[in-house]
């Protein structure tokens, strides 16, 4: 026998057994698996094999009702005074005075607030006032202009009707003449 042959048949004389190369064990062996496994993980995620029986329709006397959860809370809202201010027109010699008419209400979380927004009104005013006579035409331009203003002022009655918590500052009416 030649050295060729001896090479195929092994040092034994044994044909020798041709094993998978790398790229067959991974499509014939490796990948089945990892999709059998795949198939698996879905059908059982998706719950198709979960045994939830059916919620019961009659009610046992013997059990006590179940509870009930509290409603959303009830809102309260307060009417603030109409406020007009001059707005701030800059410098010029074409200076032409603008008014703002400005009428909110405040959205409060509980009606025990009322009191002390209203001990702190004063406060709440001169705030309001000062913010708004610094505030140009063109600030009120447009509804971004307005979500900032409406912005400003929510956290400006806050500051001023601490401990009360306005949750929002609603117009009622808005006039610039």
């Amino acid at each position: 026998m030649s050295a060729e042959a001896m090479d195929q048949e092994g040092g034994d004389g044994q044909p020798e057994v041709k094993r998978f190369a790398g790229k067959k064990l991974v499509l014939f062996i490796i990948l089945p698996v990892l999709i059998v496994i795949g198939a698996i993980a879905g059908v059982f995620f998706s719950g198709i094999l979960s045994k939830k029986e059916p919620p019961k329709q009659e009610a046992n006397a013997d059990e006590p009702a179940p509870i009930q959860k509290a409603g959303p809370k009830q809102t309260v809202f307060f009417d603030m005074p109409d406020l007009i201010v001059n707005l701030n027109t800059g410098t010029g010699a074409t200076r032409r005075t603008n008014f703002l008419k400005i009428s909110v209400s405040l959205e409060l979380d509980n009606s025990g607030d009322i009191e002390l927004v209203t001990q702190n009104m004063p406060r709440i005013i001169d705030n309001f006032q000062i913010y708004l006579r610094e505030l140009r035409i063109d600030d009120l331009q447009g509804s971004a202009g307005l979500y900032r203003l409406r912005e400003e002022l929510l956290r400006r009655v806050n500051l001023a009707a601490r401990p009360a918590r306005v949750k929002d500052v609603l117009f009622k009416e808005m006039l610039v003449q």
